[in-house]
């Protein structure tokens, strides 16, 4: 029942709009339940036992318990069943369970996932009550057996995601990165090395993940040889950053595969050798050589860029130069998907998410649990990440189809012919 309502439009309970919203959230969950068991029993009227009576019948309610959903605490009196069925197979009794309000229930599964959530992402166990008494029914937050029990569970399924087979599922695009956190890894300058890739139906999908010491060639060997191992074909062009590490790596495992240098990573290491008043100048000259409308318009860009800084700044004309194959080669494929290739956006922009959880929780345990804990929140971050532009192109990449200033102009069938 509502309660009496005051001057200020509310009530002992909180205010009334939430008042109402649980009322009608317990009307309509005891409604729902009443459904539930009416339908089971017209169900199996139709089997009675050897006496000709039914098997399954009401028998009043049980005990009231508070339930945690999103419109806060709901009290519920589940209907009781007398469920007199027996397994043949096992001769043990069976019991008739619900399938919207389940015995051990206390809390909607949405509630219980949004704990572990803010936990990942950066609210530490002892910030739950007060950052959630606001909420009725959630300051509770998760005890540290619970956190431990997350934590086996988010360790579990990342090793399911290190020992999948992947001889089903082809990458045609990969981006790969190293990304230092200051959290607790094997060794004391270790980086997360995180392999991401698209699939020919054009959606993004995280193939492996673990540490390596400095992004060393050894590092990055393992990780590639192992996805190797479990069935993965060489990607087309892959797309990193200036560590040598990975470069080395690709070329022993996969020398077939291009390389796609990031255009934020080398700006930043071209900007990092100029002066501070000369760098918004040499930013937009570099700009010019990625945003350029085709190979050739960005190899002038280049050759402007060199006639601009070359008196002055050698060395970084020689880090231009020494990429000028590597920095344009996204051009050779569909121009939907430059934008896509032309950096290493969509690791950074999944870790993004994770830097918040590793500001609070500097050290993480064992390497597992801190692995497991950047696995969850990276998984978690896939669930928003769209498909590639253009997804209908990712195939015809893979089939070896040629595209000129972004247009295709041959055709895979043209190709076999």
């Amino acid at each position: 029942m509502l309660s009496v309502v005051n001057a200020e439009s509310s009530t002992p309970n909180g205010s009334l709009i939430d008042e109402i919203v649980r009322e009608g959230a317990r009307r309509m969950l005891a409604a729902a339940l009443e459904a539930e068991v009416d339908s089971c029993i017209a169900e199996l009227a139709e089997e009675p036992d050897a006496l000709g009576r039914r098997q399954v019948v009401r028998n009043c309610f049980h005990q009231p318990r508070k339930v945690t959903t999103a419109a806060g605490p709901v009290e519920v009196k589940a209907p009781c069943v007398n469920d007199k069925r027996v397994d043949a197979a096992s001769g043990e009794r069976q019991r008739f369970s619900s399938a919207i309000l389940p015995p051990w229930c206390r809390k909607s599964p949405k509630v219980s996932e949004v704990l572990p959530l803010l936990y990942l992402h950066g609210l530490s166990t002892g910030d739950f009550v007060p950052a959630l008494e606001q909420f009725p029914g959630s300051s509770a937050g998760l005890s540290p057996a619970t956190v431990t029990r997350l934590t086996a569970q988010w360790q579990a399924d990342h090793t399911a995601l290190q020992d999948r087979d992947l001889p089903g599922t082809d990458y045609v695009y990969v981006w790969a990165d190293g990304v230092h956190l200051r959290i607790r890894l094997e060794e004391a300058k270790a980086a997360v090395l995180v392999l991401m890739g698209v699939r020919a139906d054009g959606t993004k999908e995280l193939i492996a993940m673990t540490d390596g010491y400095r992004e060393s060639s050894e590092a990055w060997a393992g990780l590639l040889r192992d996805c190797v191992r479990r069935g993965m074909h060489a990607p087309v062009p892959a797309v990193g950053d200036g560590a040598l590490g990975f470069w080395n790596a690709l070329n022993k495992v996969f020398p077939t595969t291009r390389h796609q240098r990031c255009r934020v990573h080398r700006t930043a290491n071209c900007l990092d050798a100029l002066p501070k008043p000369a760098q918004p100048a040499a930013k937009r000259a570099i700009q010019d050589i990625y945003n350029a409308e085709d190979k050739e318009h960005a190899a002038q860009a280049v050759a402007a860029f060199a006639k601009q800084y070359g008196a002055k700044y050698p060395k970084v004309v020689k880090r231009i130069a020494d990429d000028e194959d590597e920095l344009p080669a996204f051009f050779d494929y569909p121009a939907e998907h430059w934008i896509h290739l032309r950096t290493t956006h969509p690791i950074e922009s999944a870790f993004a998410t994770v830097r918040p959880r590793t500001k609070v929780t500097k050290s993480a345990g064992s390497r597992a649990a801190a692995l497991a804990m950047v696995f969850k929140l990276i998984e978690s971050a896939q669930a928003r990440r769209r498909a590639v532009n253009a997804p209908h192109l990712v195939a015809l990449v893979r089939a070896g189809a040629r595209f000129e200033r972004g247009h295709l102009v041959e055709r895979p069938e043209e190709m076999a012919a």
